[in-house]
């Protein structure tokens, strides 16, 4: 990429204020936390509902970034950098990506649906790579922001573009077609997903189709529902199963583990056949046929390329390695693009200073190999990575690039002669082309356990925090808990990501919580919520904040204190406002005052309470009353010790239903990992965490006999029997057997049947189509982890927060 600012002034019709508007910038960037941002950087400061990147305009400029696009220049910075004024910076972003996208003039595929836009776009490139260049949309890139970000990634050397779109709701896809201008559109599969952006599933598929407004052709599965509002002047391009009438007629002939189909096209047929056997694939790939037939593929290409298709992991995964290392799986994609996605990814969840990368030869860029690798190697130098394990031959040929970098011509020659003990407390990012089979590499470095794990989705994190930042006014900040292992999730990870995020403070129980997030890097200021005075010298050697919440507690830091001549050192003060579990009640404010009054050597960093019924309707008026409280007493407080701190009650619940109670920061806790008590909400927020494991061995029993400890269940007939590899000292509880609860195999729910055992549990799977190793959700999507809780008598707390720690926790970003 190569952009004139001088020309970008005109194109953007910004004000240009700064001292050199004749320069060329080869990058975009909208993330001031990338170490990729230079000097050659445009910076755009994006402002969203309750971040706004002008505020770290000053940090890019001591980095060396010197141009950006603002909204205003921030104080502290005119005469400091160059910058392009203008009124929207989002809008000015897609503004140069259309006047970019436009220098270009070559086939782009445009696809949006609702489902299988990503998989379609993979498999495309997959297809087509043999005989184009091809630029397509990195990972997911498919929102307002993604593609001009995308379609930046354009060069000369590239002629072919898949681009996605993804839109929530109306009057966002105009501007994602005047951007993407695609010449052959794709229509994937309509589903139910962002309903609630539309006032009907018409409504829906008319805002799609706006993509295709200016296409030569649409491809697509013929429906009178999507033919209703097609406009009769596009040229479509149409298939189906049952529709005689469209362009190409399929009719499917089932295998036993792969999919055979006919074609009627014209006036000939052929056969295909895909390594799939569900709905949603099969139509994945029907597209992908169709594309090579309006290119004029020959029957028996499109038939050998067809059945090497693929499942396409589109999840960046954080896996535990050997060796105290932690691995970063992304081994299926290698482009220049997605490279620098998942650079990032390392950066904000590196557990370790030491950084490795293992990549493969790199496809597809556009540019020579000297220019790209020249471009691989800047980005290695940006990112301080440590080590480059080179694999294949044309990175090898380009080895002399990379500082401290080894080269093997293939993976199995890597695995066979690299000694694994050289990988040793480090983070490590596994990056290769999927022909490259670094899945081998993962296996062999990945941290062995038992195979049930709990996923941990990291975007549905991010997602519920906006949720939350959403209810917020600008000026109140956010602690957010992260205690228990963060509900079970994993302490490290998470916290990264919350440090990634810029929230203000992170919330433990204990000091011990605190030391491990120290230790593993976190910066962010750490309170710990429940200190016993046994870890008070610990907390202050790891520079965390202890709540004091008795005059008892108080005395003996205030003495600890003194001993080690501390000044200022942060404390948070708790009231106790009706809760009545800890902290300081009325009668004892005068103590507390008159022992903090002049006292040097500590700082009321913050005053909170904790609201006992913020989710209860019914207990309304006890809420208000603490809150009420809250304010007299933290008043007290500030006028007569003179201190203005941070003040703080509200929870999850509270954040929704206590808006007048914000003061200056709220305490996100559950809500975080997706679980709300109001229904509503809780359609609003993502699930976080999946509970999977596998299917050890399946049985048939006959009528008589039984399963488990007890005989607690005994066949009525003929059944076929699932033992799954995990039970209650993995955290599920024993109420939840015994026909109470289920598990899902295969999109199916199979009832837990006799008693749960303490490593396994046993499935009713008679008419379920599964075999042996077939995966099985414990909880996620269905059952939930709410509903689980509902039916065995508890709440979603004690669900997440049982989860053993001998169950891998595996963390993955879309």
């Amino acid at each position: 990429m190569k952009i004139s600012i001088q020309n970008s002034i005109s194109n953007l019709n910004a004000q240009f204020i700064g001292d050199c508007s004749d320069y060329t910038i080869d990058s975009i960037s909208i993330d001031s936390r990338s170490l990729q941002n230079s000097a050659t950087s445009l910076f755009f400061a994006l402002v969203g509902p309750n971040n706004d990147a002008h505020h770290y305009i000053e940090d890019l400029i001591r980095q060396g970034v010197r141009y950006f696009v603002v909204n205003h220049i921030p104080e502290n910075c005119l005469g400091k950098a160059n910058f392009l004024v203008v009124k929207d910076t989002l809008i000015a972003l897609q503004q140069l990506a259309i006047s970019y996208r436009s220098q270009y003039d070559f086939p782009i595929i445009g696809i949006t649906g609702s489902n299988g836009k990503t998989i379609v776009k993979e498999w495309l490139n997959f297809l087509l790579s043999p005989d184009f260049n091809i630029i397509r949309s990195p990972k997911s890139y498919n929102s307002q922001i993604g593609v001009p970000l995308s379609i930046l990634g354009i060069n000369s050397q590239h002629n072919l573009g898949i681009f996605e779109a993804g839109i929530s709701t109306v009057a966002e896809m105009e501007k994602l077609q005047d951007i993407i201008r695609p010449t052959i559109g794709i229509l994937t599969n309509i589903g139910s997903a962002h309903d609630e952006g539309f006032a009907s599933i018409g409504e829906k598929i008319k805002e799609k189709l706006r993509l295709f407004s200016n296409c030569n052709t649409l491809i697509y599965n013929k429906n009178k529902t999507i033919d209703a509002f097609l406009n009769p002047r596009l040229n479509t391009f149409s298939w189906s199963f049952n529709d005689k009438e469209a362009d190409v007629f399929i009719q499917k002939i089932s295998g036993i583990e792969n999919t055979q189909f006919q074609v009627k096209y014209k006036l000939n047929s052929f056969d295909f056949t895909i390594p799939f056997q569900d709905n949603a694939s099969i139509e994945n790939a029907i597209h992908c046929v169709m594309v090579l037939l309006y290119f004029n593929y020959d029957p028996l290409i499109i038939e050998s390329r067809i059945r090497l298709l693929y499942p396409v992991e589109m999840r960046l995964k954080l896996k535990n390695g050997i060796n105290g290392t932690t691995l970063i799986d992304d081994s299926y994609s290698s482009d220049f693009q997605s490279l620098k996605i998942a650079l990032d990814f390392l950066e904000s969840q590196k557990h370790h200073k030491k950084k490795t990368v293992i990549l493969s030869d790199i496809f597809q860029s556009g540019l020579s190999n000297e220019e790209l690798y020249s471009k691989v190697s800047q980005l290695i130098i940006a990112n301080k990575i440590n080590r480059v394990i080179g694999i294949g031959k044309t990175i090898s040929e380009f080895k002399h690039k990379f500082v401290n970098c080894s080269t093997y011509a293939t993976t199995h020659e890597f695995i066979e002669q690299f000694d694994s003990d050289n990988l040793r407390n480090e983070t490590i990012l596994i990056k290769g082309a999927r022909s490259f089979h670094f899945e081998e590499i993962v296996t062999a470095f990945e941290e062995k356990t038992h195979e049930t794990v709990l996923e941990v989705n990291l975007n549905a994190i991010s997602n519920n925090l906006s949720f939350y930042k959403s209810k917020l006014k600008p000026e109140t900040k956010m602690m957010v808990m992260v205690k228990a292992f963060s509900y079970g999730n994993g302490g490290v990870e998470i916290a990264k990501l919350l440090e990634h995020h810029c929230v203000d403070y992170l919330g433990v129980a204990f000091a011990d919580e605190g030391i491990a997030l120290k230790n593993a890097g976190i910066q962010l200021p750490i309170m710990v919520l429940n200190p016993e005075t046994t870890s008070f010298e610990a907390i202050i050697q790891y520079q965390l904040e202890p709540e004091i919440y008795s005059l008892k507690g108080l005395n003996a830091f205030l003495k600890l204190a003194e001993q080690k001549n501390l000044r200022h050192f942060p404390i948070h003060i708790k009231l106790d406002t009706g809760m009545h579990r800890l902290g300081f009640e009325s009668n004892t404010i005068e103590e507390l005052i008159a022992a903090l009054k002049g006292n040097q050597h500590v700082i009321v960093k913050s005053i909170l309470s904790h609201m006992a019924t913020s989710d209860a309707v019914e207990h309304l008026d006890f809420s208000l009353h603490q809150i009420k409280l809250f304010e007299i007493l933290s008043q007290q407080l500030m006028v007569e010790l003179d201190i203005q701190p941070i003040r703080h009650i509200l929870n999850t619940s509270g954040i929704s239903n206590f808006t007048h109670g914000q003061y200056d920061m709220v305490r996100l806790g559950i809500g975080l990992y997706g679980i709300s008590n109001d229904q509503e909400e809780q359609k609003q927020l993502e699930n976080v965490s999946t509970l999977k494991s596998v299917i050890s061995q399946i049985r048939t029993i006959s009528e008589g006999e039984s399963v488990g400890y007890g005989r607690r269940f005994v066949a009525n007939c003929s059944t076929d029997v699932a033992t799954i590899p995990i039970g209650y000292a993995d955290g599920i509880s024993r109420l939840w057997g015994n026909e109470v609860g289920y598990v899902s195999i295969n999109k199916q729910k199979a009832a837990i049947i006799g008693s749960i055992c303490m490593d396994m549990l046993m499935v009713n799977v008679t008419g379920i189509n599964c075999v042996e190793g077939d995966p099985v959700i414990i909880f996620g999507d269905s059952p939930t982890v709410i509903e689980i809780a509902q039916k065995t008598h508890t709440i979603p707390y004690e669900i997440l927060t049982s989860i053993s720690q001998r169950v891998k926790r595996i963390f993955y970003r879309e």
